[in-house]
């Protein structure tokens, strides 16, 4: 079988695009992050900067979150349909299908059933690691394939896993990876990215394999290392940061235009860039990942605008004027003309109508799971969202201590009813006073976003080892998987509305997990931008779509809501507050991403 020619090559330090001198302008935008409404759009907006070139990830469990559930390649999984529209618009597509992505995605792109099946043994050369892996690309290739640019498509290159030199340094793996692909159809240009340092250069090149970097500054120290190392070979900084991502309960990071564009510059000096991010969209549903730094997980928020040119929005941003002037300096097309900005509503509030108490409600959507032990998340098939851990222990007279041991990430403990404290804590230790009799023990574990970097990747989520009254292990659990991210309007209609079903309203919200709904009218759809002003920390729907998650301490204020889900005339909006303490809705016409600060961490 003859092996097509890829599009673009390499001749010493020279990139040619089919035999020419080429640069490549390449902005970063992820597909799953981008109602699929708008990739057009958005990609007509990158078009406009000037850029030649999208590059996206391929998140692994947005296609197949549970090991039950088939692979999804349509609606707003449909990367081919997205490829083409890149295609339509004159813009080259690069694509970094990991298996890991990080990204700030829950679990690096990596399925909760894969990482729970294999454990710490992913990004090796372990065989049921390699086995699962090579499955998914039989499924994803023959999606991809077809579209590079051998076979008329607008596909130019493939990234070989990611960053993979501040994970490991198991090179057969690397080789696996790229023979893996290539035994699949993938022709076209393969490169790896690392960040510039000996260390990761070490563990994620190949030979005879294009060495990308991935830094946010000084791009000569960059080419200075690949040149020691005797890479003679075109520069491609695979991953500009030109701003950061947040995280909850801290500052909300931004780059300043000046400092961006004058990195971008020295890169563009020395060669090929693409811009991370780009549009860097939305982590709608409990799509967001997490940070981990000596135990303590910091986890990301629902927006990732990322300060990037084209605002999580669809604004054209100062930075992107600075850089379609720079893109225009080094063979860009910005002829153009610049896309408007999106509509957006009218700002209106929101009342909201109390509904069900999720500690009654749970069972109504949620059959009991039954077991002497506690289960994890991953050992019940659950993903993301909440577990509801029930039982009845008998509290001595007496005060005593109530311990949770390998909590992950969240505990609201009640106990007949009263909440008795809320930990984060991995070893969970909450003082009780008993009377001699049994209580109802109920506590609500919350997923906060699965570790998508560094060496606790993979970790599990609800109570991975076990609850006890002083010394003495409790036994006896039901268990309620509450999978908020695959309710269906029906449940949302019980829970949000449980007057006409049947459902348990209580008085006394504060502190519970409650549920709340309201209505509102538009004239027409258009974008728009939630508050919840009162409210502490939850999830909210619209329409019956998970918008994400929101967090009193902030830095977010506002969630986006893209102009797709809305509809002209009436319109819902579903909040469960994990401490009943939402009673109204904000719709705004300008987002509130927090106070900004420079970060500094590139």
């Amino acid at each position: 079988m003859t092996v097509p020619a890829p599009l673009l090559t390499v001749e010493g330090d020279a990139l040619l695009r089919d035999g020419r001198p080429h640069r490549i302008l390449a902005g970063s935008m992820h597909y799953f992050r981008v109602h699929p409404d708008l990739w057009q759009d958005r990609l007509r907006r990158l078009a406009a900067m000037g850029m030649n070139t999208v590059d996206t990830y391929v998140a692994w469990n947005f296609h197949r979150q549970l090991h039950s559930d088939p692979h999804d390649f349509g609606g707003a999984r449909d990367i081919g349909r997205f490829v083409r529209l890149a295609q339509a618009e004159g813009l080259d597509v690069i694509v970094r299908p990991g298996p890991y992505i990080c990204a700030e995605w829950d679990n690096g792109g990596f399925p909760a059933w894969v990482t729970a099946q294999t454990g710490p043994r992913v990004r090796s050369l372990e065989p049921a690691y390699l086995d699962v892996v090579a499955e998914w690309f039989d499924h994803l290739l023959p999606e991809l394939v077809p579209l590079q640019a051998a076979f008329g498509g607008p596909i130019v290159a493939f990234q070989i896993e990611n960053e993979y030199g501040s994970f490991g340094d198991d090179t057969g793996y690397l080789e696996w990876m790229r023979e893996a692909m290539g035994e699949r159809g993938v022709s076209e240009l393969m490169y790896t990215a690392d960040g510039p340092t000996h260390l990761m250069f070490d563990g994620g090149t190949l030979p005879g394999v294009l060495a990308a970097a991935t830094f946010g500054t000084n791009p000569d120290h960059a080419v200075a290392l690949l040149r020691e190392r005797g890479r003679v070979e075109p520069f491609l900084c695979a991953e500009f940061w030109d701003g950061w991502f947040d995280h909850w309960g801290k500052g909300h990071n931004t780059r300043s235009v000046d400092s961006a564009a004058h990195t971008l510059r020295g890169i563009l000096e020395h060669g090929s860039v693409s811009v991370y991010m780009a549009h860097g969209g939305t982590n709608f549903g409990l799509w967001s990942g997490a940070n981990e730094d000596d135990g303590v997980l910091s986890p990301t928020v629902t927006s990732y605008d990322s300060d990037a040119p084209v605002a999580e929005d669809g604004r054209l941003t100062a930075k992107f004027h600075a850089f379609r002037e720079l893109f225009g300096q080094y063979g860009g097309d910005i002829s153009a003309a610049l896309p408007p900005a999106p509509a957006v509503v009218a700002p209106q509030r929101i009342e909201l109508t109390p509904g069900s108490d999720l500690l009654a409600a749970a069972a109504s959507v949620s059959p009991a799971v039954r077991r002497a032990e506690t289960r994890s998340f991953d050992e019940l098939s659950l993903a993301s969202g909440l577990m509801l851990y029930r039982s009845r222990p008998v509290l001595p007279p007496e005060e005593t201590t109530l311990t949770i041991t390998g909590l992950h990430d969240r505990a609201l403990v009640f106990v007949d009813g009263v909440l008795l404290g809320v930990s984060t804590d991995e070893t969970a230790v909450l003082p009780i006073t008993g009377a001699g009799r049994a209580v109802d023990l109920e506590i609500v574990v919350e997923n906060e976003g699965r570790i998508n970097y560094g060496p606790m990747l993979g970790q599990g989520k609800g109570i991975l080892g076990h609850v006890r009254v002083e010394r003495r292990k409790v036994h006896g659990w039901e268990m309620h998987p509450l999978p908020l991210d695959r309710w269906g309007e029906g449940e949302l209609e019980l829970l949000a509305r449980p007057e006409a079903q049947g459902g348990a309203v209580v008085e006394d919200r504060s502190g519970r997990p409650c549920f709340s709904s309201g209505s509102f009218e538009l004239p027409e759809a258009a974008d728009a931008h939630l508050a919840l002003p009162g409210a502490e920390r939850g999830f909210v729907w619209i329409n019956g779509f998970l918008l994400g998650r929101y967090r009193a301490e902030g830095p977010q204020e506002t969630l986006y809501i893209p102009a797709p889900l809305l509809r002209a005339g009436r319109n819902t909006v579903v909040v469960l507050d994990l401490a009943g303490t939402a009673s109204v809705a904000e719709l705004r016409d300008t987002p509130s991403l927090g106070a900004p600060v420079e970060f500094a961490g590139y």
